[in-house]
């Protein structure tokens, strides 16, 4: 049997689905149901389901960013929107994400059933295949992730806060960040914040603890041993170096 998650934030459309579908003749089982897309992500983790009906237009969840993340981590996972977001745009960019189907809000019970074969003949003709996620789709996290990354380096940032916003598993993006730059996630973090602190040490009105302070460092030993760790020379040495202006 093939296990089915439902996830939608109106409970009347999730219960609506799980009792009109005549689930057996497809050879499926409801296997899990969500209302909210953090809900909604910790059940895939945890069903590993292989039919995932979806609205992405949920508080709070960037829907695009989400499948994304699910079609990276779990690309033989079949996957149907159904959505009151009506913009073709969107509509073109979840499929091109390998979205089976999109469906508009409120959809017919034909159309459902229709996606639903549609998946489970996908999922038997990749029975006993290892499915690999499309490079396309692993770019696109990776540079959401690095992005993001970008902006919060000055935080107290974990692999665990980028791989939530980019809706993947922290082994996943990893794996991932490994894979696309050859750095794992605490040198590419000590590296971002290292640029940040090459241009703020052409200021000389800071301090070398005031520099540190700024890029996210937890104090000003720390801070010293890493930069000459990735510049080969201490902060001192790169501000008074000749030249420094235009690096």
């Amino acid at each position: 049997m093939f296990k089915v998650l439902i996830t939608d934030d109106e409970e009347t459309i999730v219960r609506g689905i799980k009792s009109l579908v005549p689930w057996e003749r497809y050879g499926c089982v409801v296997a899990g149901e969500a209302y909210d897309g953090i809900s909604g992500m910790a059940q895939v983790r945890a069903i590993n389901p292989d039919i995932l009906f979806c609205d992405i237009r949920m508080p709070g969840m960037d829907g695009l960013s989400m499948l994304a993340g699910l079609r990276s981590e779990y690309p033989a996972m079949q996957t149907t929107i159904i959505t009151g977001y009506r913009e073709f745009e969107y509509a073109r960019k979840a499929i091109s994400l390998g979205v089976c189907r999109y469906l508009l809000k409120p959809s017919k019970i034909e159309e459902i059933e229709e996606a639903l074969q549609a998946m489970t003949v996908k999922l038997k003709e990749n029975a006993g295949e290892t499915e690999d996620s499309p490079p396309a789709v692993d770019s696109l996290v990776v540079r959401s992730a690095l992005s993001y990354l970008k902006q919060h380096c000055t935080e107290k940032l974990s692999l665990q806060d980028v791989a939530d916003h980019v809706y993947v598993s922290q082994w996943h993006l990893s794996k991932l960040l490994k894979k696309h730059t050859g750095e794992n996630f605490l040198d590419l973090l000590q590296n971002c914040r290292v640029d940040l602190a090459k241009q703020l040490l052409k200021n000389p009105a800071l301090r070398v603890s005031d520099v540190a302070e700024k890029t996210g460092f937890s104090d000003a030993t720390h801070f010293s041993k890493v930069f000459k760790k990735v510049t080969g020379q201490s902060a001192l040495a790169f501000r008074n170096t000749p030249g420094q202006e235009g690096r």
